[in-house]
C-alpha cells in the first residue's frame, strides 16, 4: 500500500475546509518532489527550507511531509535538536573531529531530519552548526527546515557570525529555499473558542477555577525540581503546574527547564503576567535562556538596547514556544490585554510569533495531550 504524499494530504485538508493558499500550494509541490524521490530510494535528494511570517502553515506542511515517509525520519523542534547535539558532543569530549562522529551517528539513525523553528541566536549553536550542517549533507541526511528568516538573515547580528556562514552556504546550495509568505494567517481562521487568557480579572483569579476543574491527584504547593533546578510554584498536581510570571520567567531558567516542564505537565497556568515593555534600559544583553552565552566578549560592538524586563521576555517567548510545539495549553492571567503585552522593544520581531501562538491557544482545537 503506497503512502499518501504531501499533495494528497493537502488536497484532503482543503476538501475538509482548510483555506486554499497559493504560497502553500507551491511549497507542497516542492515537498512532494522530495517525498517521491525519497520513496524511490534516490540518493541525491535535496531538502527544503521554508521561511516566512508566523501563521503561514510552515510547521503544518512539514508535518504533512514527514507523517507518511517510508524511510527513517525524525521531526524535532530546533531547541530539542540542539540540546541533543550538545549532549552528544559532551559525551565525545576528547574525540578527534566530534562533529563528523555526530553526523555519522545521525545518518545511521535517520534518512530525513525535520527541524521546526530554525532560528540561530546562540554563538555556541552557531559554531556547532557551522561545521555540522555540511557534514550531515555529506552523510546523506536530508534536511527539512522551517524558519521565520531566509538563510542569509540567520544570526544576522550575531557575534562571530562568520562561524555560521559555512552552514548558510550549504543550506543555499544543497536545499530548495522556499519563501512561504502568503497573505493568509492560518492561525486566525475560525474555530470554537476556548478562553485561556484573562486580564484585569479582579480579586478572584479565574486560574483558581481552571486548576480546580482540571485536578488529577493531590494538589501540592511550593518548589519542585525541573532539570535538576528548583523552581517555585503556587500549586501543581499530576496534570498541571500553576506559577507566577516571576517564578517561571524572571528566575534563571532556560529552554531545558521548559522542555522538562512540558514532559511532565499537560497544562501550564501562569498568573501575574505584567506589561512586558520595560522602562529602564540595561547596558548588557539578556541572559538566562538558550542564548545565554551570546556576545560575552562583544568588545567594542554596539549591544542592543534591552530593558530591565527583556530577560524575562526572552524566557516567556521560550516558554510559549515550548508549550505550543508540545500542544500544552498555556492559561494566562495578565495585567493588560494580549496585544498590549509587548507593544514595542528589541524583541518585537520574535514576540510577533509569540502573540500568534497565544491567539491560537484561545481555540478549543488547541487541546492537551
Amino acid at each position: 500500500m503506497s503512502q499518501a504524499g504531501p499533495v494528497q494530504r493537502y488536497q484532503a485538508a482543503l476538501e475538509g475546509g482548510f483555506v486554499a493558499d497559493p504560497a502553500q500550494a507551491d511549497a507542497v509541490g516542492l515537498l512532494e518532489d522530495c517525498f517521491q524521490q525519497l520513496q524511490a530510494g534516490r540518493s541525491d535528494v535535496s531538502g527544503v527550507y521554508m521561511w516566512g511570517r508566523v501563521g503561514r502553515g510552515k510547521t503544518w506542511l512539514m508535518d504533512l511531509f514527514e507523517s507518511d515517509l517510508a524511510c527513517a525520519s525524525r521531526r524535532q523542534h530546533y531547541h530539542h535538536f540542539m540540546r541533543d547535539i550538545h549532549q552528544r558532543l559532551f559525551r565525545l569530549n576528547g574525540v578527534p573531529d566530534p562533529l563528523t562522529v555526530v553526523a555519522t551517528e545521525l545518518a545511521q539513525e535517520v534518512r530525513v531530519l525535520c527541524l521546526d523553528e530554525f532560528f540561530v541566536n546562540d554563538i555556541g549553536d552557531a559554531v556547532v552548526l557551522g561545521g555540522l550542517v555540511q557534514r550531515l549533507f555529506d552523510q546523506g541526511v536530508v534536511l527539512i527546515l522551517t524558519s521565520n528568516q531566509p538563510p542569509d538573515q540567520l544570526y544576522s547580528e550575531g557575534h562571530n557570525r562568520e562561524r555560521l556562514l559555512p552552514a548558510i552556504e550549504a543550506i543555499k546550495t544543497r536545499m530548495h529555499v522556499m519563501p512561504l509568505d502568503g497573505e493568509q494567517d492560518h492561525r486566525l481562521h475560525p474555530g470554537e473558542q476556548q478562553q485561556r487568557y484573562w486580564y484585569q480579572a479582579g480579586s478572584h483569579s479565574p486560574l483558581a477555577d481552571v486548576f480546580r476543574s482540571q485536578m488529577r491527584g493531590q494538589a501540592k504547593s511550593g518548589p519542585l525540581v525541573l532539570n535538576n533546578r528548583q523552581v517555585d510554584s503556587l500549586q501543581y498536581d499530576d496534570h498541571q503546574l500553576w506559577c507566577t510570571y516571576d517564578q517561571l520567567c524572571e528566575a534563571p531558567l532556560a529552554a531545558a527547564e521548559y522542555i522538562e516542564l512540558c514532559d511532565r505537565f499537560n497544562h501550564v497556568l501562569l498568573t501575574a503576567v505584567p506589561r512586558l515593555s520595560g522602562d529602564r534600559e540595561l547596558p548588557g544583553i539578556a541572559r538566562g535562556t538558550e542564548d545565554a552565552a551570546a556576545q560575552v566578549a562583544a568588545g567594542d560592538r554596539t549591544l542592543p538596547k534591552l530593558t530591565d524586563k527583556d530577560n524575562g521576555v526572552r524566557r516567556f517567548i521560550a516558554l510559549v514556544d515550548e508549550c505550543y510545539d508540545r500542544r500544552v495549553p498555556l492559561w494566562i492571567e495578565a495585567e493588560v490585554p494580549m496585544e498590549e503585552l509587548y507593544p514595542e522593544g528589541y524583541l518585537s520581531f520574535a514576540f510577533r510569533r509569540t502573540l500568534s501562538r497565544l491567539r491560537e491557544m484561545q481555540l478549543r482545537r488547541f487541546g492537551s495531550r
